[in-house]
């Protein structure tokens, strides 16, 4: 599997972050070539189901994940949000904590990834390019 980390300290109050990080449609605009969109609708909870469509025109493919833990950040605890990747192409998980601090907070990104027909050799260049983007991503969400 494909691995990467990334964290953010942020001056947002951790239930802003969490509410950013979180807003699943939002990542599309922060992701090139990339739209999501939630079928099971919001709000987001245990169960919840979303899909990143990445490519251009009929050529891409569909990435579906399911958030299987929810708990958003409350007085003065940190939030988690674990997904799993149940895509034919991506599979994996990823896991989105937002610890509260004295200055905002704390934004930590996990993704384990595997892509279908790609050897295990290419997993280190798939964690560095999978960590620019979600880098990009994750700024975007928390500049606002």
């Amino acid at each position: 599997m494909a691995v990467f980390r990334i964290e953010r300290f942020t001056p947002l109050p951790a239930a802003e972050a969490w509410r950013r990080v979180t807003d699943w449609e939002r990542h599309g605009g922060a992701a090139p070539f990339t739209s999501v969109t939630v079928p099971t609708g919001l709000p987001t909870r245990t169960g919840t189901v979303f899909v990143a469509r990445t490519g251009v025109g009929p050529l891409g493919f569909d990435d579906p994940m399911e958030v299987v833990r929810w708990t958003p950040p409350a007085a003065g605890r940190a939030g988690l949000c674990r997904l799993e990747k149940r895509g034919a192409v991506v599979r994996g998980r990823a896991s989105i904590d937002i610890r509260p601090t004295d200055s905002g907070s704390h934004v930590i990104w996990v993704e384990e990834l595997r892509v279908r027909l790609l050897p295990r050799w290419f997993d280190p260049l798939l964690a560095t390019a999978g960590r620019r983007l979600f880098s990009r991503v994750l700024g975007v969400l928390l500049e606002d």
